[in-house]
């Protein structure tokens, strides 16, 4: 019997699939497309490094009654991805070697790639060889007795064959040291540039490392570790230690992927997993060249090869603005980056850190940027008197070692940090002001549905709430107090939440409740609809009320940007369910939710995606948004995604993604909701 759910990981698939069409798009300018390998490669990494150990773990398991290991069992699920990754994979060799570096050419850059030197260049390629690649480079003899060697997860390397003393096949193993120099070594002559992949350099110079030695061939290979760390549910110590501590153990996980050039005997291959202890890894056979996100820094600048420049739009709240929370405090204001500038939410902190009014800052924090303008306010803050207290989510995944990075520099400049327990994440993004200003407490508060980063708000499409609501702010300051006692969660009686939705509380419930009124105005003949717009769609028990939704005759509009595990458009089951997926020049993030209401909608926007994770093992807050012209807002913003036919497509029942038809005047909604909001006179009123 066919499941009513897609794959979780056959559908993230599809989504690296639709990343890969972009790079093969004409369309696109071609540093673009460039940029879109470099983000499938990446994908596909964080995958082998996330997923495949899981996928690995449940295909070797024998079904003991557990419904959901049965199904994807039976479903033979390892072999699917597979094979869609082989096909993925061909045709980003097709895409790269056929479209892309024919089209570079043109332009007078010759991205040498599996080719030779040219003598005009060779001179000085060895220079740079020699003075510069040749200090990072550490042979190692796989014949040498008692010799050690873990490779690293996801560092590249080559395999060199060269013929022994006794006229056997001898294996050397050479690092390239891609952490430590440019992948990409340009060089220009005249009007031509040429640019020299690291790993070319080193085999193009193997006979200084191998004098007097027959070379009998040398291979590319790289290996993929699991991520994942392993902190107890029930772990009461230094939680920061711990990860730390796992932190140095990631990149000497679990082996998922030895991927390696094409060409290698197999006796050769055979060897270097034996010496390497990979017997269990997958062997799968790449390309010339392994991490291509390298792309994403390849050496050329033209501005006419890339997107046109849409410069951040200035919000201005009103004439003679002059402090950001009095203006919150009058109304609220609605921030959409990256087309609208970040700059607000720096203000907010900043203000913050030196009103004297400020007594009190809270806010979760859960991926810091590197240099953030944000953290070193917070420390400012601490040093300026006010109370400050952090939740850092020393959890979120590649993210850990900066996040404690800055914990201790926040902690040494007075700041209370506050860490999550080691089997929940924190994953709401609020902050929240207190004030006191002739002897009257006032609050203003800040809620995103994306993270307070200014490094990722250049290219995640977010939405940033800053509110004075009273109600909405006590609850907020409710949920700092119980974060900060380090409870579980999910205990009823301790708190309760009536205006945000938290995770953990009262969010799946209250989601199921207001679909349940979407049914009940149906089968009255009232005017029945929901829009939902998030990354990632996995929990069943949510699935399956919008299955019967949908049933029950409730129009449903989705935008899921990732993993879809609702299968769209089947008779009987999701009819009336259209899923659409946007994949344009920024990456889709926010998280909006729309429910009719009989023709007077209720909005709320959040941290939350419906995945199991985010909604049984995460602290998530969604909220409302009460002001009018703030709603009117961000429905037009929806309308103009629903309206994309130039970007957009549908999932089909089968997975795929089916483009929507070219009719009429295309509409790109991301360039059209950047017209739109150049067009606003402020943030939060329309024209």
């Amino acid at each position: 019997m066919q499941s009513e759910f897609f794959d979780r990981d056959l559908s993230w698939l599809a989504f690296n699939g639709r990343v890969l069409e972009e790079a093969g798009s004409e369309n696109v300018p071609l540093l673009e497309r460039i940029k879109f390998l470099s983000i499938y490669s990446s994908n596909l990494d964080e995958f082998y490094r996330v997923r495949m150990p899981a996928v690995l773990a449940l295909e070797k398991l024998q079904a003991k009654g557990d419904e959901e290991i049965t199904e994807h069992v039976k479903t033979d699920v390892l072999l699917q991805i597979i094979e869609i990754i082989n096909q993925q994979q061909e045709r980003f060799g097709a895409i790269f070697t056929t479209e892309i570096l024919p089209l570079l050419k043109e332009k007078g850059i010759h991205l040498l790639y599996n080719e030779p030197i040219p003598a005009s260049i060779k001179e000085e390629v060895s220079d740079y060889f020699y003075t510069q690649v040749m200090a990072f480079l550490q042979p190692v003899y796989l014949s040498v007795s008692g010799v050690k060697f873990f490779p690293e997860n996801n560092k590249l390397y080559l395999l060199v064959v060269i013929e022994g003393e006794r006229g056997f096949d001898e294996l050397v193993i050479i690092n390239i040291p891609s952490d430590n120099l440019p992948r990409f070594y340009p060089v220009k002559r005249g009007d031509e540039q040429y640019v020299v992949i690291l790993d070319d350099i080193i085999k193009d110079n193997l006979s200084a490392i191998f004098k007097h030695t027959v070379i009998k061939g040398c291979y590319s290979f790289k290996i993929t570790r699991d991520a994942e760390l392993e902190v107890e549910d029930d772990y009461t110590g230094d939680i920061a230690r711990k990860i730390e501590e796992q932190l140095t153990k990631r990149d000497f996980g679990l082996a998922t992927r030895l991927l390696h050039e094409p060409g290698i005997q197999h006796e050769h291959l055979r060897l270097l997993t034996l010496a390497l202890k990979l017997q269990h890894a997958m062997m799968v056979q790449g390309g010339h060249y392994h991490n291509l996100k390298d792309l994403g820094s390849f050496p050329a600048k033209e501005a006419a090869m890339s997107y046109e420049r849409w410069p951040a739009i200035a919000v201005k709240v009103s004439e003679g603005f002059v402090s950001l929370f009095e203006e919150v405090e009058n109304k609220d204001i609605i921030l959409h980056p990256p087309f609208q500038s970040y700059d607000m939410v720096l203000r907010f902190f900043n203000e913050a850190a030196v009103d004297p009014a400020v007594t009190e800052i809270y806010v979760t924090l859960y991926r810091i940027a590197s240099d953030s303008r944000i953290g070193n306010a917070l420390v400012s803050a601490a040093k300026n008197g006010k109370k400050v207290s952090v939740l850092v989510e020393l959890k979120a995944r590649f993210d850990e070692a900066n996040n404690i990075r800055w914990a201790k520099r926040m902690k040494a400049a007075g700041v209370k940090i506050i860490y999550s327990a080691a089997s929940l994440k924190v994953h709401a993004k609020i902050a929240l002001v207190k004030r006191k200003k002739e002897n009257r407490i006032s609050y203003v508060g800040l809620l995103a549905t994306g993270n307070m980063n200014e490094s990722t708000a250049r290219f995640y499409t977010d939405h940033i709430l800053f509110t004075a609501h009273p109600e909405i702010l006590r609850e907020m300051e409710l949920l700092f107090i119980f974060l900060g006692h380090r409870k579980k969660a999910g205990n009823p009686g301790l708190v309760t939440f009536n205006q945000i939705l938290v995770a953990q509380f009262n969010l799946q419930q209250r989601f199921l409740q207001l679909i349940d009124r979407e049914i009940e105005n149906a089968r009255a003949g009232k005017d029945a609809a929901l829009t939902i717009k998030m990354n990632n769609l996995e929990e069943k028990v949510l699935i399956k009320k919008l299955y019967e939704a949908s049933q029950a005759g409730v129009k449903i509009r989705m935008i899921v940007r990732s993993i879809c595990c609702l299968k769209p458009g089947v008779p009987g089951l999701s009819e009336n369910i259209t899923v659409t997926r946007i994949v344009d020049r920024y990456l889709e993030h926010g998280r909006i939710f729309v429910f009719h209401n009989n023709g007077e909608p209720e909005l709320y926007m959040g941290s939350a995606d419906w995945m199991n994770r985010n909604i049984y093992r995460r602290i998530e807050v969604c909220f409302p948004v009460y002001d009018e012209d703030i709603k009117k807002q961000v429905l037009k913003i929806l309308q103009l995604q629903l309206q994309d036919n130039g970007q957009a497509v549908q999932i089909d029942q089968q997975l795929n993604n089916i483009p929507l038809p070219k009719e009429g005047t295309l509409l790109y909604s991301q360039q059209a909701i950047y017209n739109y909001l150049s067009g606003l006179a402020s943030p939060n009123r329309l024209k």
